[in-house]
């Protein structure tokens, strides 16, 4: 059950979680696949998404390659009838929308996060950043409420529910990326993974893997290439193909629709013409 193009969104009103870097990720990886995939960026003034691309973009014009990639825009108004205008325009041409909001609490960020087929909130892993969704009691780390943004997300995610028979919409899938694992001490991780846990059964999100904290994803940025750009990224090391594995999981781990399910996430670009003209 779909209405026009799938909506990723990724939010989370703490920053330095890694929203804008796991959001190019997967759009490259979606592109790879063969989508249309277009990427707006909600935080006018950081512009991190869309820098990424214009890096990329100009990457490929210097070194005179073809990339998979996605059409990338910032919106920097702050009308949410603009901001649907922009998206019914994006949405007559592509398969996927993904959008990267701002760390903070806002407006136009909340307004795409409950209109979402697919909700993406990465959290470090962290009490820190679990306040976001809940809090716990000091003493026994047993969840004690729910937090305003756990509410506000549960509270659209039912009236989602409600239209998603009547308007032929999807449900929201709501998904809880945990990032930087590996650097936690084991025994406040196992407390990490109890809490959320029992949030999750609370308020009907899903836990995914993400990333780890690896230098390679700050040294890409200035290029714009990701670790899906085989044949672009010079020599790599052993964590560097661990890193790319992580990625192959969490993009897995988010059930998005695919274009070509039996196209690898970084199959070359002659693969795809390939497989295009044998269909």
């Amino acid at each position: 059950m779909s209405t026009g193009p799938h909506r990723i969104v990724f939010a989370n009103e703490k920053g330095g979680t890694g929203k804008s870097t796991t959001a190019v990720h997967v759009a490259i990886a979606l592109a790879c696949q063969g989508a249309r995939v277009a990427a707006i960026d909600l935080d006018s003034r950081q512009r991190t998404m869309h820098r990424y691309f214009e890096n990329r973009a100009e990457t490929m014009r210097r070194r005179d390659i073809s990339l998979p990639t996605a059409t990338f825009e910032v919106y920097s108004g702050d009308s949410i009838e603009e901001l649907d205008a922009m998206t019914a325009r994006l949405s007559e041409s592509h398969d996927f929308l993904i959008f990267d909001t701002p760390g903070r609490d806002d407006p136009l960020a909340r307004h795409v996060a409950t209109r979402a087929d697919t909700l993406v909130t990465p959290l470090n892993d962290s009490f820190v950043d679990f306040d976001l969704i809940g809090q716990v009691d000091a003493e026994t780390f047993k969840v004690r409420r729910l937090s305003f943004y756990a509410e506000l997300i549960w509270e659209a995610r039912k009236k989602r529910a409600m239209a998603t028979i009547k308007d032929a919409r999807r449900e929201m899938d709501w998904v809880v990326v945990r990032n930087r694992t590996g650097f936690t001490e084991a025994r406040n991780q196992k407390r990490i993974d109890t809490a959320l846990t029992e949030l999750s059964k609370r308020v009907g999100f899903r836990v995914a893997s993400g990333l780890s904290e690896r230098v390679i994803y700050r040294e890409l940025f200035p290029s714009g290439l990701t670790l899906l750009d085989k044949g672009h990224l010079g020599e790599l090391g052993t964590s560097h193909l661990v890193a790319r594995q992580e990625l192959r999981t969490l993009v897995g781990g988010l059930n998005l629709p695919k274009l070509n399910p039996e196209l690898p996430l970084d199959a070359p670009r002659s693969t795809k013409i390939a497989l295009e003209s044998a269909a």
